[in-house]
């Protein structure tokens, strides 16, 4: 997913002459370093100095830039959380905050590199906009919307690199702050956020009772969050099962509670997300999941 985000904002930035990138601590590779040497003038290291990171977009936003920075998840936010609540969100600037590894997806880093509450975060800061692209094929959509179209601050969560093209079979196109249906099924929707998507079609693939017909719908637009297709889905679904990668009061799965509540859906709702603790486990992505519970055995293990 970021090296497709690097040639999307490549090939952006040949024909946009105020596309400007500011990284921190992250070794330009791929199309970054290719804009690196092609725009010398457009990009920026400031090194283990994530405040000034988001400084610099914030003064280059307003002398007219169309900027971008992009780091590590924890690192995007975290470190410099009140440069982006106060010299992004509260400007209101067009600036895309990019956090690669979004969720513990460095899993082999430690709880420094797991952004497991970025999502909580990210939603709860006035005029953020947050955007999870499930995979390639949607990172590409996303990029090019935030690069074109966006008019506010956006937080863009990635993954790392590898990843499927699990939404190569809808027929919807992406599409900002819309909940994107996958493969359509009946009587039960899951609603993925994120790479985790991979998890929703191993259910459908792996599973021999009435989950192989379900839906799969990407929920990639977290903020702002698609009642309009949400309650078309409380009423052609009796039950609802939410899986992302994530922890906090900000996630999917606590908004959407709340909004079923309030429009007295009847059905049965099952959540599955990260854990709300640091767990002292090193290994690989799926050894971290694993850990959390956040894997197709243990999820088809409560569902029954």
């Amino acid at each position: 997913m970021r090296n497709k985000f690097a040639d999307v904002f490549f090939e952006e930035s040949k024909k946009n002459k105020k596309l400007g990138l500011v990284v921190a601590d992250i070794s330009p590779a791929g199309s970054i370093e290719k804009f690196r040497k092609s725009f010398p003038k457009r990009f920026i290291n400031t090194g283990v100095a994530e405040q000034i990171m988001i400084g610099m977009c914030a003064g280059m936003a307003q002398q007219g830039m169309r900027m971008v920075a992009y780091t590590i998840a924890t690192f995007s936010l975290y470190r410099p959380f009140e440069f982006v609540r106060d010299d992004i969100c509260y400007q209101n600037l067009p600036i895309t905050i990019v956090g690669i590894g979004g969720g513990v997806t460095y899993s082999t880093l430690g709880a420094t590199h797991h952004a497991q509450e970025d999502i909580s975060i990210a939603t709860s800061l006035p005029n953020m906009q947050v955007i999870c692209p499930a995979d390639p094929l949607e990172t590409e959509a996303a990029t090019k919307w935030c690069l074109k179209k966006s008019k506010k601050p956006t937080y863009l969560r990635l993954g790392k690199a590898g990843e499927y093209n699990f939404t190569k079979i809808s027929n919807e196109k992406w599409s900002f702050g819309k909940i994107r249906l996958i493969k359509k099924g009946k009587n039960i929707a899951i609603l993925s956020v994120g790479t985790v998507i991979k998890i929703a079609f191993d259910i459908i693939n792996k599973s021999k009772n009435n989950l192989k017909d379900s839906s799969v719908y990407s929920f990639s637009t977290i903020k702002p969050f698609d009642t309009k297709t949400l309650k078309k889905i409380f009423k052609n679904y009796k039950r609802i099962i939410v899986i992302e990668e994530s922890s906090g009061s900000g996630t999917v799965s606590s908004q959407l509670k709340a909004f079923a509540q309030e429009q007295r859906y009847f059905g049965k709702i099952n959540t599955f997300n990260l854990k709300d603790e640091f767990i002292h486990v090193y290994g690989s992505h799926d050894d971290i999941l694993k850990s959390h519970e956040l894997t197709f055995k243990k999820i088809i293990r409560k569902i029954k």
